[in-house]
């Protein structure tokens, strides 16, 4: 079967001066055009060929000898090369820019954006890119243990669970909720530290430093919280989790530990209502 969207190996069933049309072995009624200026030279009738199979300009099906940047059942990182009221057009590495569907987006994208999307087929049998469900199409066998410093790229937000994040565009992460997350952005490429690997292989992240290091850094975040305040808070560490983290941008836990750092050092005072600077 002739498989849009995939690399396939086909036959040359026929040669004509624009091309040759090639087939599945042994059903040669179902037919797609190499282009002239694609076709390997010397090829001949019966020959193999391993193509892609994708849609032109005027939606008939044709072959590429080229590697798109993306093909079905995979996730890849794809520029925005312009923006349209439908949606926008992406650069796969083909003559025809793929389509990226306004409602198959998450998050306005702009030209130069990089997001990552997956291949899907429209209702008119085109192919089209999704930023959408891509959580069960990334790995979970990476390499990475608790600890190590990675690369990824940020594609989807949930109110939840936090941000998703495409380790190296390719391993499923997770920077839990109770992180402050709130300046990140789809698309966004971050380095973040490994905090640990789940059983089923998916990786929390964290942006936040080892905890002696971090703690200095919450410590001053909370004595700039004071400030804003004149001095005094009008919450405790008994405030909940979303007002903390709505006030600090730091989770209840970072933030009791970085008050208890300053209340040993006599810089604040703890009261049931509030915390004041001395």
């Amino acid at each position: 079967m002739i498989r849009l969207g995939e690399k396939q190996t086909l036959t040359v069933v026929k040669k004509v001066d624009f091309g040759v049309y090639l087939a599945e072995e042994g059903k040669p009624e179902k037919r797609v055009l190499l282009p002239a200026k694609q076709v390997p030279e010397g090829t001949e009738l019966a020959d193999e060929v391993a193509v892609f199979l994708y849609k032109d300009s005027k939606d008939r099906m044709i072959a590429t000898i080229h590697e798109p940047k993306l093909k079905m059942g995979d996730v890849a990182p794809l520029t925005v090369v312009s923006v349209q009221q439908i949606g926008a057009f992406l650069d796969w590495g083909l003559e025809k820019d793929l389509f990226l569907p306004y409602k198959e987006q998450i998050g306005k994208v702009q030209t130069g954006d990089t997001v990552l999307v997956r291949l899907y087929i429209d209702k008119s049998s085109r192919l089209c890119a999704s930023m959408k469900e891509l959580y069960d199409m990334l790995d979970t066998d990476s390499p990475y243990q608790r600890g190590d410093v990675v690369q990824g790229r940020v594609y989807e937000f949930s109110n939840n669970f936090g941000a998703f994040v495409a380790v190296d565009d390719r391993y499923s992460a997770l920077i839990p909720h109770h992180e402050d997350h709130s300046f990140l952005r789809i698309g966004q490429q971050i380095e973040a530290r490994v905090a640990g690997v789940k059983p089923d292989g998916k990786i929390d992240l964290t942006l936040r430093d080892k905890a002696y290091v971090q703690i200095d850094k919450d410590a001053q975040q909370v004595m700039e919280a004071l400030e804003k305040y004149d001095g005094v808070l009008p919450f405790n560490d008994k405030a909940s989790p979303e007002v903390i983290m709505q006030e600090t941008k730091m989770s209840k836990n970072a933030f009791k530990r970085a008050v208890g750092r300053l209340y040993k050092e006599r810089k604040i005072e703890i009261t049931d209502s509030n915390i004041r600077k001395i």
